[in-house]
């Protein structure tokens, strides 16, 4: 029988993993269908459930349900206990596993796609919810010198309070920032979505210094078209420029890998979907 599995939030129709997964499946030869379920704000748990009675294998979960989803699992990899938050279900006989998958899928892009080593870099991670706590321990893992800001500053330095024995991290306000430098930057707000920036601070005159370090990576987590983040990088002379396409198809190999242990091709998907 076809194994099914799915990606689960709200909203959902905008969701590239069916596609990602089809394609997965067919380069591997897996016997396996994917699809998109709407759940309902308040019924999360009632789906889930309903699916894995129904036979589902394994799901993915999207905004706005990782919190919940890391409530509902039975067992946690070390890398959701981490993040606090599951991305990637696993359904079995002994309960449900949980996965987080965000934090490698973005290190994998950043440095086997785009070729930018983290060892040693000056990282700013912009933000201090679910998206950022997903991909902290990778980026430390990574040997990164990391400051995550955030518009509330507490709630940046509880983030990095949660992560001091990882690695070096400290929490900061924008304002904070200003005269300092970074190697790569990474936008885990949802600003891109409400089509806003992150207040960083900003060269406006000749000689002043500007977020960006010479070849820096400006990097967000969002994809589609240019972001607000994206588009100010540019301006404000980013070296390098890249959206989460890779990220997304990234984290989504790992999901494959721990449900069919597997690992498919990622360059041919990350084209593939630049094209549509």
């Amino acid at each position: 029988m076809t194994d099914r599995y799915a990606v689960i939030g709200n909203p959902i129709l905008h969701s590239k993993s069916p596609l990602i997964h089809t394609q997965f499946a067919i380069q591997t030869g897996q016997d396996l269908s994917y699809e998109a379920v709407l759940a309902p704000l308040k019924g999360f748990r009632d789906t889930v459930q309903t699916l894995r009675g129904e036979g589902y294998r394994g799901l993915n979960v999207t905004v706005p349900f990782k919190f919940e989803a890391f409530q509902l699992a039975t067992q946690l990899t070390k890398r959701a206990q981490s993040a606090q938050a599951v991305n990637t279900l696993k359904f079995d006989d002994g309960g449900i596993m949980g996965d987080n998958t965000d934090g490698v899928g973005l290190v994998t892009d950043i440095e086997r796609n785009l070729g930018f080593i983290l060892q040693g870099k000056r990282v700013l991670l912009m933000g201090a919810g679910g998206a950022a706590y997903g991909v902290v321990s990778p980026l430390l893992d990574a040997g990164s010198i990391l400051i995550v800001a955030n518009r509330t500053e507490d709630k940046a330095h509880l983030l990095a309070a949660a992560f001091n024995a990882r690695g070096s991290i400290r929490g900061s306000s924008y304002e904070a920032l200003a005269g300092l430098q970074f190697d790569c930057v990474i936008n885990a707000t949802s600003s891109s979505l409400a089509g806003s920036l992150p207040p960083l601070p900003q060269h406006e005159n000749v000689g002043d210094t500007g977020i960006f370090a010479p070849d820096a990576l400006a990097y967000d987590m969002m994809y589609g078209q240019e972001t607000p983040f994206l588009r100010f990088a540019r301006e404000q002379g980013a070296a390098r420029l890249a959206d989460g396409i890779g990220m997304l198809v990234e984290q989504a190999a790992e999901s494959f890998f721990l449900w069919r242990n597997v690992r498919p091709d990622t360059a041919s998907v990350i084209s593939r979907l630049r094209l549509t």
